[in-house]
């Protein structure tokens, strides 16, 4: 079998998968939309996205759920039967083994959760052909994908001159900026470098950038020659690549990038939202895998 044609397969399953996800979907639907019996459609689906098809179904259930207990004020219940859950408890006992906890406590208090938003199988291959498909990458799911919301808040930035990227960046304005803006006090978080939207550049500076996010009340020093700008709320997508050697750490960014290029969030209900703020990259630290946020928006 073409290694293509098992590409084009899975896609088609996955494809069912999310335009049926709020129906009962069944094994021999998938099958049908494959093209192969019901037991070689499940063994190519779990090679190629990590996950069997009906926990991959379940975890995109459970996902797109959070993101509608996130975003609305809908019952607990509805949410239920929406993702064809058949009861509240069933929906609660699913929702809490994946995120740690209720569906209510988690719409009352909106902690971070990993959710689980892959990209189109055709679209991640594609990335890895080369003159011939490479059937023997990790699966998708290696990359994790969760929505988070970014109230108001301040950046203490340094701006460099003309820099793109870190390097030019470091060239311009010297890597010891990093260790200043780990000091800041009352930071919200780490340090980060970004890129900057077109209306938040100033006149001859550059568009990536170094900086760290404070208050929106702060009002305590800010390191020499780096300036406080606001930043207004947002939603950011944050994308998370597996743990790796510290050593091949431009090998864990690009394999996060080159997800990133084809990545459709509109299949989740978002749209890319650049102009709301910087997308930005943490330190790259092999430990936790490298990470880097992209604004987003909800579709109407």
């Amino acid at each position: 079998m073409e290694a293509w044609e098992i590409i084009e397969a899975v896609q088609r399953m996955q494809d069912y998968i999310h335009q049926h996800l709020n129906e009962p979907i069944t094994m021999h639907q998938l099958s049908k939309a494959a093209g192969y019996s019901q037991w070689h459609a499940a063994r190519l689906f779990r090679e190629l996205t990590g996950k069997a098809p009906f926990e991959y179904i379940r975890s995109v259930r459970l996902s797109q759920a959070a993101l509608k207990l996130q975003n609305t004020e809908a019952r607990v219940i509805d949410v239920a039967f929406d993702f064809t859950f058949d009861s509240h408890e069933g929906f609660t006992r699913a929702f809490s083994r994946q995120f740690g906890m209720s569906p209510k406590y988690y719409q009352q208090n909106q902690p971070k959760v990993s959710m689980f938003m892959p990209p189109r199988v055709r679209d991640y291959y594609l990335l890895l052909q080369q003159g011939e498909i490479k059937m023997s990458k990790k699966p998708l799911d290696t990359v994790f994908v969760q929505v988070v919301d970014r109230s108001a808040r301040k950046l203490i930035i340094k701006r460099g001159v003309s820099a793109t990227h870190y390097f030019e960046y470091c060239e311009e304005v010297g890597c010891e900026i990093w260790d200043t803006l780990s000091k800041v006090k009352d930071a919200l978080y780490e340090p980060i470098g970004m890129w900057l939207p077109s209306h938040m550049m100033l006149p001859n500076t550059s568009k990536y950038a170094q900086g760290v996010e404070v208050p929106l009340e702060y009002s305590g020093e800010i390191p020499d020659g780096c300036e406080l700008i606001t930043l207004p709320p947002c939603k950011m997508m944050i994308f998370q690549g597996p743990p790796y050697d510290d050593e091949k750490f431009m090998e864990a960014i690009d394999q996060v990038w080159e997800l990133m290029k084809t990545y459709n969030p509109e299949i989740y209900g978002f749209r890319w939202a650049d102009e709301d703020g910087p997308r930005f990259q943490l330190a790259p630290l092999g430990y936790r895998g490298y990470i880097e946020g992209r604004p987003v928006r909800l579709m109407k």
